[in-house]
């Protein structure tokens, strides 16, 4: 997961060695009623991984995204959601939401795309994509068990 979103080895070993200190210092955090294990690691990873693309120097988004790999051959948004299980309290909160805003997080959750990735690839402004994002999140928290 590191690797897919940093795309640099060197980044994304840093990026593993600091969730796993993370972890280790804040295990009291970790609230079992709130999710699985697994999960919040991946959470705090993500997190960490993030942290790490804000602080170094980025390029301009660009129209083409083939030459950055960023385009891929993997599932959809749609057919991820689809392939959840129909009892699945998120497939049926993501279903909640608008198409575009159900691409665009499935796209940063699932295939760990940025704000500024999203935006350049579903064409909208930045600012529109962290609203929807924001807003789309916000809905997800509420609908979920």
């Amino acid at each position: 997961m590191a690797t897919r979103l940093l795309r640099r080895r060197s980044l994304a070993e840093e990026a593993v060695h600091d969730t796993f200190l993370q972890v280790w210092q804040h295990a009291s955090s970790f609230d079992a009623t709130r999710g699985n294990a697994d999960t919040w690691l991946y959470a705090v990873l993500r997190n960490r991984a993030l942290n790490i693309l804000r602080g170094e120097a980025r390029t301009e988004l660009t129209e083409d995204f083939e030459p950055m790999g960023l385009a891929s051959e993997d599932e959809s948004p749609e057919a991820i959601v689809l392939r959840l299980s129909t009892t699945s309290a998120l497939k049926r909160c993501l279903e909640r939401l608008k198409p575009i805003q159900r691409h665009a997080v499935v796209l940063a959750y699932v295939h760990g795309l940025s704000h500024g990735e999203l935006a350049g690839r579903l064409d909208v402004p930045l600012g529109t994509m962290k609203s929807w994002m924001r807003r789309s999140l916000a809905a997800l928290r509420e609908c979920m068990p």
